[in-house]
């Protein structure tokens, strides 16, 4: 009778210890399956999870504006005043809805080459007013016509049509006109032959952004999602991230098994470069845990505090010997237009660029950039991408409507809240598909492991019980 108590007391000690180690056993065998499977589903081609998202968003993406108008048009332009502004938006448009085009995959680089038609569809409901509403604003074209033009007799020449057609530093134009494209007036008067139409973001609507080449990720899956090209221009991810050149992905993902220590690099064709983010906070999205990046202060530092920045500081005297910071110039991706681009509100701004401007008022909650990733998978279920776009001014002689001029003006002319956060539906598909299976297995592990280290102790104690 004792014999067989023993007998049973031990083979409960060692079925404990089977399930413990078996439970050991399969933590790593689950996490190889949880990396194959995720590998395979990430890879940019026809069946996978992430091909799929990745022709067509099935999250709705909206694009805020705010729009400054300007207060004191005549002050500033006869006194050169500090320029008084007050912010009007959010003007809101759903954009990224229409799928990938011309997508041609090459099978020996294992890449897949695309164009992203653009368009921008009007949400009442999310704005503030109408497309008519009708704000004071920079005139853009004058702004730009001494830095396009900067020859004196020329200057005298464009001075006489800006005046005949009653143009001055400031106009007033609808939302729709501003964002989109207007016939200016001054630009009409040209004699020789130029595009007469301008606006912030013109052309948008019916254009396409591209070509793109990224990778598949088929071969490397290290790669997958990153550019190789834009528009002939190659990606040099793997050299130092130098401005000058493309990095990254776009942003809608990254490759898979995203470390808290990784630097997200991501190329943004609306403002001609690459940029990066680093890691913020674990945040629970829909129930999903993913990573916040946030774009550093750095990225807009000037090149003595960050030298990656060097080729935006294309002049000494605005950026103060390259020491002013928080605006890069990208003029040169803008046919030579003044643009500069910043944070809102001119965050994290050396003070000496929002000096001349009243009514501004930088806030890291609102204003700040960021992207939520999912981890094991990389891609980017929340976003919010914030940007401002500014028009340097500066004083020309030759030109009446600028002439009364002291200062330069780095002047503020909107900004940009791009947003995309995971519906209900894909986020509760990502939980069963992804999350769910994830911690389904490691609850099992977890249950094995447990059970098996207590049956075995349980039972080793009542058997040196029994035999003392």
């Amino acid at each position: 009778m004792g014999c067989d108590r023993n007998c049973g007391l031990i083979a409960g000690a060692v079925i404990g210890a089977v399930l413990a180690v078996f439970g050991g056993i399969l933590m790593p065998v689950g996490d190889m399956l949880i990396e194959k499977t995720i590998k395979k589903q990430v890879v940019l081609e026809e069946g996978t999870i992430a091909f799929q998202n990745w022709v067509k968003t099935g999250t709705e993406v909206y694009r805020q504006f705010w729009i400054f108008d300007v207060q004191n048009p005549e002050e500033v332009v006869a006194n050169s005043s500090k320029i008084k502004v007050k912010q009007r938006g959010p003007y809101t448009y759903r954009v990224r809805y229409l799928a990938k085009e011309n997508i041609t995959h090459d099978s020996e680089s294992h890449t897949v080459s695309f164009v992203q038609p653009k368009g921008a569809i009007f949400e009442p409901s999310l704005s503030v007013g109408t497309e008519n509403d009708t704000l004071t604003v920079l005139n853009l074209a004058v702004a730009a016509a001494p830095h396009l033009y900067p020859n004196a007799f020329v200057q005298v020449v464009l001075n006489s049509l800006i005046k005949k057609s009653k143009s001055s530093m400031f106009q007033r134009r609808t939302v729709r006109e501003f964002l989109w494209g207007y016939t200016d007036p001054f630009l009409s008067l040209v004699p020789y032959p130029i595009s007469t139409t301008v606006g912030v973001f013109y052309p948008y609507n019916n254009t396409a952004d591209g070509v793109y080449t990224v990778f598949t990720g088929k071969d490397n899956i290290s790669q997958v999602a990153i550019i190789d090209t834009y528009k002939g221009k190659r990606n040099l991810s793997y050299w130092p991230s130098y401005c000058d050149m493309i990095n990254g992905t776009d942003g809608a993902s990254f490759p898979p098994f995203v470390e808290k220590t990784r630097v997200l690099r991501f190329f943004s064709s609306d403002i001609c470069r690459s940029i990066y983010a680093v890691f913020g906070a674990d945040i629970n999205l829909k129930g999903i845990p993913v990573y916040r990046f946030v774009l550093p202060s750095t990225a807009f530092a000037s090149p003595v505090q960050n030298p990656d920045n060097h080729c935006f500081c294309t002049e000494k005297v605005i950026s103060k010997n390259c020491t002013s910071y928080g605006v890069l110039d990208i003029g040169k991706c803008k046919e030579g237009k003044p643009v500069y681009i910043s944070l809102p509100h001119f965050l994290h701004a050396s003070p000496d660029i929002g000096e001349p401007i009243e009514g501004l008022s930088p806030n890291e909650d609102e204003h700040s950039t960021y992207l939520d990733v999912e981890p094991i998978t990389g891609f980017t279920l929340q976003f919010a991408k914030r940007l401002q776009v500014n028009i340097l001014v500066k004083p020309a002689r030759k030109i009446e409507a600028l002439k009364n001029l002291k200062r330069n003006y780095i002047v503020p002319v909107l900004w940009l809240n791009e947003t995309g956060t995971i519906g209900d539906e894909k986020a509760e598909k990502f939980r069963k598909q992804v999350t769910g299976k994830i911690n389904l297995l490691g609850l099992v592990e977890i249950i094995l492991l447990s059970v098996g280290v207590v049956m075995f102790v349980a039972f080793m104690i009542s058997y040196c019980a029994c035999r003392s």
